[in-house]
């Protein structure tokens, strides 16, 4: 199963406590104090790991713990620094801890060596060797380590591509990540074969582009139905959207709107983004419909928003491979203009 959000506790360490000792030596019966100070407690860090993809391997935790710093020692020996905890996090995730009922941003992991520390270990306590005094010579008090800190956070996945792959159900969209990448998304004539987002890397000339394959989207995804409320967000990071209509669809613009209205509810900004509209599956379309074919065309043009354009092809196949290498072409130019 693939999890994009999470929640789980994290607490920092708690500082050790400062000893409370005194020199104790043969001929020397008063020595004075020698209590030394207890070690920082460890601190939490969120960091990316380039490798993970998900945050499957934090869905079964509830909590997470940083060491605490070991308490200090006569002779003036330092408690050990507690071990920091980093939880590992994908590129593009973002980190809300708790505040009340709200959830407050406080970490968006961008880069691929981001690391940011969420929770500070509590300070060692001072040892009794601080407090002693020309008029208090024997302190019996010690400093005890800070509290740890604790909160609860949430982690939300946002994959980071440069296009987004986009469309109702069985539209053709992993069958044609899978002929221009490396990667391998499950394919099958049926509605949401994609269950989960599948990022490809797409090499186009001198450069390479990140494809994201989004699960199908169905009228109602922005109110959570079907997969795609689960799923809209990834699309927020893409530069640039494709959008596929299956050629055998009634009716194209109906198609088209679907999907662009829960765009647009889920977060006006994503309406706004650069679109490439295509009609998929070429290879269905026979000559007894093909005028029909070209009437729907006509008509999704004419319903196309401001910030979108139909393929200057129309349409593609990826069985015959018909006008792939053309779109790959118009989607690295519409790149280079973003």
């Amino acid at each position: 199963m693939f999890h994009d959000e999470v929640s789980l506790s994290l607490e920092s360490g708690k500082g050790g406590d400062g000893a409370v000792s005194f020199r104790r030596e043969k001929y020397i019966p008063k020595g004075g104090p020698d209590g030394g100070d207890g070690g920082r407690g460890g601190s939490v860090f969120i960091e990316v790991n380039t490798q993970l993809t998900d945050l499957n391997h934090l869905a079964s935790v509830r909590e997470l713990k940083a060491e605490s710093g070991v308490p200090g020692a006569g002779k003036k020996l330092f408690g050990r620094k507690g071990e920091d905890l980093t939880v590992f996090v994908p590129r593009g995730t973002r980190v809300y801890r708790q505040a009340g009922t709200a959830w407050r941003l406080v970490a968006d992991m961008t880069e691929a060596d981001s690391r940011k520390r969420v929770l500070k270990g509590g300070n060692g306590g001072l040892g009794n060797v601080h407090f002693a005094t020309a008029t208090h010579q024997t302190p019996r008090y010690a400093q005890p380590g800070e509290p740890a800190e604790r909160a609860v956070f949430k982690f939300e996945l946002q994959l980071i591509a440069d296009v987004g792959i986009i469309g109702l159900p069985n539209a053709g969209k992993s069958t044609f990540l899978s002929i221009v990448s490396d990667a391998q998304p499950k394919i099958g004539n049926y509605p949401f074969t994609t269950l989960s987002p599948v990022l490809g890397v797409v090499p186009y000339r001198e450069k390479r582009f990140v494809f994201a394959d989004i699960p199908g989207l169905i009228e109602g995804a922005s109110e959570g139905k079907g997969l795609g409320h689960q799923f809209l967000r990834h699309v927020k990071r893409t530069k640039t959207l494709v959008h596929f209509i299956e050629s055998l669809s009634d009716d194209y613009a109906r198609d088209y709107s679907t999907v662009r209205n829960e765009l647009e509810k889920f977060d006006s900004g994503l309406a706004q983004k650069s679109e490439i509209v295509v009609i998929t599956k070429s290879e269905l379309i026979t000559d007894d419909i093909a005028e029909e074919t070209q009437v729907k065309i006509e008509a999704l043009k004419a319903c196309l928003s401001q910030s979108s354009h139909l393929f200057s092809r129309h349409t593609i196949s990826a069985v015959s491979r018909e006008n792939i290498k053309e779109l790959l072409a118009e989607i690295g130019e519409q790149l280079s203009e973003e």
